[in-house]
């Protein structure tokens, strides 16, 4: 059985790598004040965000993923994930920094509502961000701040300022994510090409008729990658989410059976759909008429 560091709490990570904490829901651990550190393959009760620093060499298990860790990576983890690398007894020197804080942290905050907006934290491990020199300093900066602001004596303004600067830190990590998206323009076109080909492919081979009508979890584990790195790249090339576009593509279909001679139930049927109820108000919603009103439009 695989040993598992459970982070129910900021400093049960922290404890792992010899580090005090002065506050229950958050640390920032500089990883060049503790190394060398033992492996740990940990399950995230937490949020975290992993900066690898210069220096660094190893293999990160995240989900069903494997990823060489480079320098100038941010990663980012939410409760509920597993991740890390499995301890084998190993001391691994290490650079780069790592912010973990707690959930309850958030509470009465925009932030504890927002925070579900920053889709990164699902991305999978090959999907993380590489920054660059100029970025990194940027994210270091607040790391830092974050760390000066821990040693002073807890007041009423401390979790405020705290939130403040995760909040910062977030938006920062967005907007550099947002940089990416746009330096990779020709890997995303082939991500959209692969994703329309897989769409094309699924319905000529009739696989709707076993698994039903294409979902984007579906879509995404056929194109090895998170649900949510691919509903961003789809809405950056097309303006669409990821969900619209197949169901568009599937409404595309279905006018072409229904201009063939097709019925509602045929098509209904014929594309995956369990239910010709469901299948018409899908049809409404994406095109604005119903099948019968379609059929008729195209009589006159």
């Amino acid at each position: 059985m695989s040993k598992i560091l459970k982070v129910a709490k900021p400093s049960d990570y922290s404890a792992w790598v010899g580090q005090t904490d002065p506050h229950e829901l958050i640390t920032v651990i500089d990883y060049s004040k503790v190394s060398p550190v033992r492996h740990s393959l940990n399950n995230y009760g937490v949020y975290g965000l992993f900066l690898q620093g210069k220096g660094t060499d190893m293999e990160l298990v995240y989900g069903t993923g494997k990823y060489d860790y480079s320098e100038d990576t941010l990663i980012c983890v939410a409760p509920g994930q597993l991740g890390g690398k499995e301890d084998n007894g190993e001391l691994v020197n290490m650079t780069g920094w790592a912010l973990l804080f707690h959930p309850d942290i958030l509470q009465g905050t925009a932030l504890e509502k927002e925070i579900k907006n920053f889709s990164f934290f699902d991305y999978r491990i090959n999907e993380a961000l590489h920054m660059t020199e100029e970025e990194r300093e940027v994210i270091v900066g607040l790391f830092r701040q974050i760390e000066n602001e821990l040693k002073f004596p807890a007041d009423a303004m401390q979790n405020r300022i705290l939130v403040g600067f995760i909040n910062l830190l977030l938006r920062y990590a967005q907007r550099f994510y947002n940089r990416q998206f746009i330096s990779r323009t020709v890997l995303n076109n082939d991500i959209l090409a692969r994703f329309e080909k897989l769409l094309k492919d699924y319905f000529e081979q009739d696989r709707q008729l076993d698994l039903g009508v294409p979902t984007v979890q579906y879509c995404s584990e056929q194109l090895n990658m998170s649900s949510s790195y691919l509903s961003d790249v789809i809405k950056r090339a097309t303006g669409q989410t990821a969900n619209h576009y197949i169901k568009q593509y599937v409404m595309q279909l279905a006018k072409n059976r229904l201009v063939s001679g097709m019925s509602s139930s045929e098509a209904a049927y014929s594309l995956g759909f369990d239910y010709p109820q469901h299948f018409s108000r899908t049809f409404k919603k994406i095109t604005g008429e119903t099948p019968t009103e379609y059929c008729a439009r195209r009589i006159k």
